[in-house]
């Protein structure tokens, strides 16, 4: 990690979402000095646990730049996109101006004042179907709903800016963030929540009746989905490699980010069971079109290049800091 980083400013923005905030508190772990700027729309204010909060909405242009006129930025990440994929399908110009639109005026007014390191939080869902698994970055990019290609359109329009602007980035394609704060300070609170091991866990809180599991036919061992679940800590350690990357090398990157160990649905549903200690009530769903067998990142690049460590590779670790965030936090918050 980066020393004496006391008059080192970085700006969060999406800093009250769950990526975005427990990025936040790693930063302010590692006397960086943070900025997090967020509409609120899918974030929580009492999620900020430090550093200097600006609520601006990035289509704002004007907003934005007052708000680096404000301060002097080492580095920005970038955390706030919409994430559902079902709802990009239903409404793709709200993506498409949210995830593009709005990250092109971020990025115009850090070229206007010379910040030239961007974090950029992309996303699986640019791969589309898998061609072979692992997934390296260099399977082929064919995502299948507008949410991948808002992603994709960014890493594109990067790489001209590098060109053009000398705008240097790292853009991390990551699988299923998962998982909370292991101190049990921040945790994952999406409204809808349409992530799988929350959706379980409040199964088994009793905040929802049952989990539904989509497809018991895959080509898999037992027959549900697999999926590749990065623990949030070790999400987060990964961009601040990258930011540190940035700022030392000078050179535009990208990496997979996953565990490299994919888990069945009915591994995460046990799982939770053993965890929890629950009984959690399962309703079997015919297959979601577009569900591919199995995702799993190759992550070694990210090994190798940015140094990255993950350490929490075993899921019942995963689970257990999302039980402990869900059943100490739910009734305060829902």
């Amino acid at each position: 990690m980066a020393k004496n980083n006391q008059q080192k400013t970085v700006l969060v923005v999406g800093g009250a979402g769950y990526i975005g905030s427990h990025m936040v508190k790693m930063l302010l772990e590692s006397d960086y000095k943070v900025v997090i700027l967020d509409n609120l729309s899918g974030g929580y204010r009492d999620a900020i646990v430090g550093g200097k909060f600006e609520y601006v909405d990035l289509a704002d242009k004007a907003a934005l730049e007052r708000v680096f006129k404000k301060y002097q930025f080492y580095g920005v990440m970038h955390f706030a996109s919409y994430i559902q994929v079902g709802e990009s399908v239903i409404k793709p110009a709200m993506y498409y101006e949210n995830n593009v639109v709005n990250t092109l005026n971020l990025l115009d007014v850090m070229v206007k004042h010379d910040v030239k390191s961007f974090v950029f939080s992309s996303t699986a869902a640019i791969f589309g179907e898998p061609e072979y698994t692992p997934i390296d970055e260099n399977h082929p990019k064919n995502p299948i709903n507008p949410y991948g290609r808002s992603k994709l359109m960014i890493e594109e329009i990067l790489q001209d800016y590098d060109k053009a602007y000398g705008l240097k980035s790292i853009r991390l394609r990551y699988f299923n963030a998962a998982g909370a704060d292991p101190e049990g300070l921040l945790g994952e609170r999406h409204e809808p929540e349409t992530h799988l091991i929350p959706l379980i866990l409040q199964a088994a809180s009793g905040r929802r009746e049952n989990i539904r599991v989509f497809g018991r036919d895959y080509d898999t061992p037992d027959g549900t989905c697999i999926r590749d679940y990065i623990h949030i800590a070790d999400l987060c350690s990964a961009h601040l490699l990258a930011l540190e990357k940035l700022i030392n090398e000078k050179k535009s990157y990208v990496y997979n980010l996953g565990n490299g160990n994919g888990f069945s649905v009915q591994e995460v549903i046990d799982t939770a069971r053993t965890v929890t200690g629950k009984e959690i009530q399962v309703i079997d769903e015919v297959r979601r079109q577009g569900d591919p067998a199995v995702l799993v990142a190759d992550a070694t690049l990210a090994k190798n290049e940015l140094g990255w460590h993950p350490q929490y590779y075993d899921l019942s670790k995963i689970v257990e800091h999302a039980w402990q965030w869900e059943n100490k936090h739910y009734q305060r918050f829902f």
